[in-house]
């Protein structure tokens, strides 16, 4: 950018030429260090990464706060908790997977509920980014924002997919974070349950680290068709989401090691079918329900219960996990 400056004559003051001041770096520029410098950061960034994993007690704190929308009225704060259990299921080095596995229940009693699954990609060349509706699609990542980034894609209980961003892990302020790009996502079931006028978030994501565990900080846009079968979209209202997770394993958490022992199997032929779908057809098209995300994660959750009940078999319940997931993808053009 260009900055006006005074200059001083004998005469007095004067105004002179303009003259070229650097702009700031943004968060979005390519990154440019050495090769000693980059593995130490990329060691750094897996060490973070592998942090997330453990036992935690954790609060979901959401609160809608600035209308953009004249005449909105932004609903309550939801304020909830629970325990989960965090698990590294892949670590190939540049990808990284962990599971989320949310207790609830008593102690004597505990139920597992499979949660959100996050997969991380060191210098991804594309991801599989929300479209809007029923959609997921393919999305290059910018080649000069590769360098030293992150992917980070989230899916949903049945392991379909959610939203997938990218980012640079930073310490900023002696805090350690990762930023995402701006992304988007369909509503969450606290939001698709009541049938809002809004239809998706655009939003960044900021993991960060805690002297006792992490948070994920999400700024949300809520959005909405700017006219019924536009594609322009308008700003409804703001949302912030903090989600802390502090370590903690005053819970049963060997009901969640335990499911999850029963279970990795049929879940990961899921997972297999899911990309393999998502490959096949540059995306993935499937039909949402508010409740649990798509129509076919009910009975894949029952199916993951079969198992751990011992109610049925592993490749048994597996092959009807992959018939739901052909048929249901099929049938809606993907």
């Amino acid at each position: 950018m260009f900055k006006l400056t005074k200059s001083v004559f004998a005469g007095g003051l004067a105004l002179s030429a303009l003259v070229a001041v650097p702009s700031p770096a943004l968060a979005d520029d390519p990154i440019e260090r050495g090769a000693d410098a980059a593995q130490a950061a990329f060691q750094e960034d897996r060490a973070t990464i592998l942090a997330m994993a453990g036992d935690f007690r954790v609060r979901f704190d959401m609160q809608e706060s600035t209308p953009w929308m004249e005449g909105y009225e932004p609903i309550d704060a939801k304020v909830s908790g629970g325990y989960e259990s965090v698990r590294v299921i892949e670590d190939t080095g540049t990808r990284i997977v962990l599971q989320h596995l949310l207790v609830v229940g008593s102690e004597d009693s505990p139920y597992i509920v499979k949660h959100w699954r996050q997969d991380w990609e060191f210098e991804p060349e594309q991801i599989l980014a929300y479209e809007g509706g029923d959609t997921w699609a393919m999305k290059a990542v910018p080649e000069a924002l590769r360098a030293g980034r992150w992917s980070q894609t989230v899916y949903q209980v049945d392991d379909s997919p959610r939203y997938a961003g990218w980012g640079q892990w930073q310490d900023t302020n002696g805090v350690r974070r990762w930023r995402s790009n701006w992304t988007t996502r369909p509503l969450a079931r606290r939001d698709a349950t009541r049938s809002p006028i809004y239809d998706r978030y655009i939003g960044i994501n900021r993991h960060q680290m805690t002297p006792t565990g992490w948070i994920h900080w999400q700024d949300n846009t809520k959005m909405m068709p700017a006219d019924e079968g536009s594609s322009e979209l308008v700003p409804v209202v703001q949302e912030y989401v903090l989600n802390t997770y502090e370590r903690f394993d005053g819970y049963n958490v060997a009901a969640a090691d335990a499911y999850w022992s029963k279970t990795a199997e049929y879940w990961a032929a899921v997972r297999s079918k899911w990309d393999d779908v998502a490959q096949a057809r540059d995306g993935i098209r499937i039909a949402q329900e508010a409740n649990y995300g798509t129509d076919i994660a009910a009975e894949l959750l029952r199916l993951a219960d079969a198992i751990n009940n011992g109610e049925t078999e592993v490749d048994e319940a597996t092959n009807v996990a992959v018939a739901l997931i052909e048929d249901a993808s099929g049938q809606n053009g993907g």
